[in-house]
């Protein structure tokens, strides 16, 4: 038996198929039972329907607080079965209570080697910071900023006239490769949480 899944995505949901393609390879012991997008629209909501893996919208925009339109996504991984939930480019800060329903079981991927460049466009404030490398962090989620353990990180060089667009391409393809083997790390060995960082036994 292979962990079900629940992805949350609000955009392209790029690291969603990449999650879903190391699956299907048998890369990552586990199994995608739910994607969530808050965002009609999304893309990644549509790729998900493409691949006829189970689906729902829950437009936060329609609930009256963030409270109201949590529960109903708690609801949906509840009914989905879901062990483990992966944020791939889902766009909302996830509440304590969320993050209480699955402790320790909530991932997520930053586009910057954290603690560094936390937040929103973590490319372009490298870029304007000036840094000569950055990267990317797949990490547990807690209820703070982009503050939880971390599990992987891999190493993405700025270069000289790098943009934020030419240096996400070249992020994201790091990305891809770091979330599969996190996932499967944590789904398949023992660990802990030693100070800040997720330990392998």
């Amino acid at each position: 038996m292979t962990t079900p899944i629940g992805i949350l995505l609000s955009g392209r949901g790029s690291n969603f198929l990449a999650l879903h393609g190391a699956m299907e390879r048998g890369e990552v012991p586990g199994h995608i039972a739910l994607v969530v997008s808050n965002v009609a629209e999304a893309a990644g909501l549509e790729k998900a329907k493409a691949l006829r893996l189970p689906t729902v919208c829950i437009p936060h925009r329609l609930e009256p607080s963030r409270e109201a339109h949590e529960s109903k996504v708690l609801t949906a991984l509840r009914h989905a079965g879901v062990e483990w939930v992966c944020l791939a480019g889902y766009m909302r800060l996830l509440s304590a209570t969320f993050v209480a329903e699955y402790p320790q079981r909530i991932l997520n991927i930053h586009p910057a080697l954290l603690p560094s460049f936390p937040g929103l466009d973590g490319q372009a404030q490298a870029v304007e910071y000036g840094v000569r490398v950055t990267g990317c962090t797949v990490h547990l989620v807690d209820d703070g900023l982009d503050t939880g353990p971390i599990v992987v990180q891999r190493v993405v060089p700025v270069k000289d006239g790098d943009t934020a667009e030419s240096l996400s391409a070249r992020i994201l393809v790091e990305e891809h490769k770091a979330y599969p083997e996190a996932l499967s790390s944590l789904l398949s060995q023992r660990w802990n949480i030693v100070g800040r960082r997720v330990v392998f036994d």
